[in-house]
């Protein structure tokens, strides 16, 4: 029995088909309908494509020396390291140099546009009432020019939009810088406060050890109860339920602050708490002259003022689009024949007078939706100047009110201090109670625990009325006039 094999001839055709068909289904299998899952209560699965690993994220950088003192940290170093990495700094940059780029493209509106065209013909004509069939071969450049002359508002209020975009997209840059700062101010004096509150944790912990031993050792010779005993444990166990409190807050607080800096939650890293320094100051500078200063310096004040121009240069372009225009053209060509060395050329020229005549009255609801869209923008640059009225009067007071906090807070450590001394040596000499003792020693940690978040919140409203009033710098610090407390004292 003889097998029939396929000739060359008729194996050429179905190779082709097959590889046609496979480039079809590569083609297919590359755009795949992702689908749905197959029922309310199934996980829908991704096709392959969308499960590839995404692409890996550049390393965080840190500065040059910082990784082997990271322990000394200070507030501009972090604020350094948060810069550098924070997405949303490198976002409004981004943005910015893109207002940039569109603003260098509406100046373009006032030169000529030219442009140089090459093309390549081959003509034939068909036999038609006793004409021969021609044909022709030739090719050439073409040389275009045209150039809008005069208008009535259109170049200009385009190019003025584009402006004030970009004067909006560099205040906003400014604005989102401060806001980076304000929020690693905020976390930083949120980690050092948690720190604080940790190692004056510690201490309370220590004293009602030493507090449960002297009842213990009074219990032992009979001089006081099981009941004395019994409190001060409880008080033991009530300030080390703190202090583990305090130690899961620290990892939290850690984190947040590594996020502020554009770092991983987990990356190893720790700051020393700075030594307690001279008490805080009081604020020389008026709320009067904070205001005026916020209304003329704040960057999203300024931002949205800008945008109000903005959308007024879009009501000159509505107009503009309704009115005549006056434009330059013409082209010049040279042509060149494959069969001959003949050659031509030939030119136009022309000056167009545009005059928008009808549109169905489009022309005319674009000026009103342009007018009342600038009006819009309008009332909300005037809603955000009180805003910010509100937002220096509130951190102002807020700071004037942490100022004699300060100052209280640590009256009462003070007071809470002898207190708490003076009722375990009449413990110790058999002249007080335990309930004294635990009595003394729970206000002592409150009052510890209200000196550190004082102080600290001092900080945090001083940066906060730098902020709101629009000259936080990039450090941290501001040239708010400081002086010797004076929250008694009347503006």
């Amino acid at each position: 029995m003889t097998t029939l094999s396929p000739s060359p001839r008729t194996t050429a055709p179905l190779r082709l088909r097959a590889a046609a068909l496979l480039a079809i289904a590569g083609l297919l299998g590359g755009c795949a309908h992702p689908g749905t899952a197959s029922g309310p209560g199934v996980f829908w699965t991704p096709p392959r494509a969308e499960r590839a690993a995404p692409q890996a994220a550049p390393p965080p950088q840190i500065p040059p020396g910082l990784s082997e003192r990271l322990r000394q940290l200070k507030l501009t170093d972090v604020l350094d390291v948060a810069l550098r990495n924070n997405t949303a700094t490198s976002v409004a940059w981004a943005q910015a140099r893109a207002a940039a780029a569109s603003y260098g493209a509406a100046q373009g509106q006032y030169y000529p546009a030219i442009s140089l065209d090459g093309t390549v013909t081959a003509l034939k004509t068909a036999p038609f009432g006793g004409r021969v069939t021609a044909k022709q071969r030739f090719y050439g450049p073409t040389l275009s020019l045209s150039w809008l002359l005069l208008d009535f508002g259109t170049r200009g209020g385009s190019i003025g939009e584009a402006r004030a975009a970009l004067l909006a997209a560099d205040w906003t840059h400014n604005a989102v810088i401060q806001d980076v700062v304000l929020a690693v101010a905020n976390a930083y004096f949120q980690y050092m406060a948690t720190k604080a509150l940790l190692t004056a944790q510690q201490t309370t912990v220590a004293e009602a050890q030493a507090n449960l031993a002297a009842a213990e050792q009074r219990h032992n010779v009979g001089l006081a109860t099981i009941a004395d005993v019994l409190q001060a444990k409880t008080a033991r166990s009530q300030a080390q339920l703190a202090l583990e409190a305090t130690e899961g807050a620290i990892q939290t607080t850690r984190g947040a602050l590594a996020l502020s800096m554009g770092l991983p939650a987990n990356v190893p890293y720790d700051i020393d708490v700075p030594p307690p320094g001279t008490p805080p100051l009081g604020i020389a500078d008026s709320v009067d002259g904070l205001i005026e200063r916020a209304v003329r310096e704040r960057p999203d004040l300024n931002a949205a003022r800008a945008q109000v121009r903005a959308a007024q240069a879009r009501v000159s372009v509505a107009r503009g689009s309704a009115l005549p225009s006056l434009v330059v053209g013409g082209n010049t060509q040279q042509t060149y024949f494959f069969d001959t060395t003949a050659s031509g050329n030939s030119y136009t020229a022309t000056i167009t007078l545009q005059i928008p005549l009808f549109a169905g009255g489009s022309h005319i609801y674009n000026i009103k939706s342009a007018a009342a869209a600038a009006q819009a923008v309008g009332q909300q640059e005037r809603g955000l100047e009180q805003q910010v009225v509100y937002e220096v009067f509130r951190a102002y007071y807020t700071l004037r009110t942490a100022t004699q906090q300060v100052r209280t807070s640590a009256d009462l450590l003070a007071s809470a201090t002898a207190s708490e001394q003076v009722a375990l040596g009449r413990y110790k000499a058999g002249a007080g109670t335990v309930l004294d003792v635990l009595t003394a020693e729970a206000a002592l940690a409150g009052a510890r625990a209200q000196e550190i978040q004082a102080r600290f919140t001092w900080y945090t409203a001083l940066a906060q009325l730098a902020h709101d009033t629009g000259i936080l710098g990039l450090d941290g610090s501001s040239p708010l006039q400081v002086q010797t407390d004076t929250t008694g004292t009347p503006r």
